[in-house]
């Protein structure tokens, strides 16, 4: 039996237990989808990532992720959850600042500020774009959106990476006390081709620039704790309208508090019009995997 090193982690997180959890098995080489699957279900975590050496020239270490259910090909909190991991275990360095992953999505860069507690770490993610944008009325989304105090923005579908329905609401205290109908964001996320609906509000006078709910209804139904895609997709939508908040460096989310976590993310847009989305990373449970 091979023992392989093995972190468990909550990332977006500026202490643990704020953001969400991720499993991170190092030395993965010999393992096969089979197995990276059934290790994947047995952490019944949101993803587990499994490290190997790079296959891409220039990157720092591949990457492969897994849902209890099945492989995923890009996701933001496993990206910068491995980052962390990978810096924390000496696996790889930065070099300028940046490591790259190399993973089904490509190789993506992840920019690392800081060290140690206060790190932060940034991934730079898939284009997203405007997929369609429609009203509150359209039939696809009237049971979904019903009784929703809306916000000035329309209802769109982001395509990158994953699809989202972003939904802006009138102000944080409606975005909070959302109680979605699950049947219908199902519906809707089934029909779309999409993940469901990620809904947000902005903020005022708070330490965060937008509240943010992620309302998954394609496959298992939940409510994300913190997603690095979801509010990259969302990033690049408010860009795409001059709408985004914060100051030109950039603005912080609030996710997960209405289902026990108080995770913190930041994005920023940079010159070349791409998203950046990143947090801080706690180490909960350092040891080995024997499977």
């Amino acid at each position: 039996m091979t023992s392989r090193r093995f972190l468990q982690l909550d990332v977006f997180s500026p202490y643990p237990g704020a953001g969400n959890p991720l499993a991170v098995v190092l030395d993965a080489q010999g393992l096969d989808e089979t197995a990276m699957q059934a290790i994947a279900r047995w952490t019944r975590l949101p993803e587990t990532t499994f490290v190997f050496p790079p296959a891409a020239p220039g990157a720092s270490y591949g990457i492969r992720m897994f849902s209890p259910q099945k492989e995923v090909p890009f996701a933001g909190h496993p990206s910068v959850g491995t980052a962390h991991a990978v810096l924390e275990l000496g696996v790889a360095a930065p070099v300028e600042g940046v490591l790259v992953q190399d993973g089904i999505a490509g190789a993506l860069p992840l920019r690392v500020d800081g060290s140690g507690d206060t790190r932060t770490i940034a991934i730079r993610t898939p284009r997203a774009a405007v997929a369609e944008v429609t009203t509150a009325a359209d039939p696809r989304l009237q049971t979904a959106l019903a009784g929703w105090p809306l916000g000035d923005l329309p209802p769109a579908r982001m395509a990158g990476g994953r699809s989202w329905w972003v939904v802006e609401l009138a102000d944080e205290a409606a975005l909070r006390a959302l109680t979605p109908d699950w049947d219908a964001v199902a519906t809707l996320a089934e029909a779309t081709d999409s993940m469901g609906v990620f809904a947000y509000a902005r903020s005022q006078g708070q330490a965060w620039d937008l509240a943010v709910r992620a309302f998954v209804g394609n496959g298992r139904r939940f409510e994300d704790a913190a997603s690095g895609a979801a509010n990259a997709v969302l990033a690049a939508w408010l860009d795409s309208r001059d709408a985004l908040p914060g100051t030109a460096h950039g603005y912080v989310v609030s996710q997960g508090r209405e289902v026990g976590h108080d995770a913190r993310l930041t994005l920023r847009i940079d010159d070349h019009g791409d998203v950046w989305s990143g947090g801080q990373v706690q180490t909960v449970i350092r040891g080995t995997l024997d499977w």
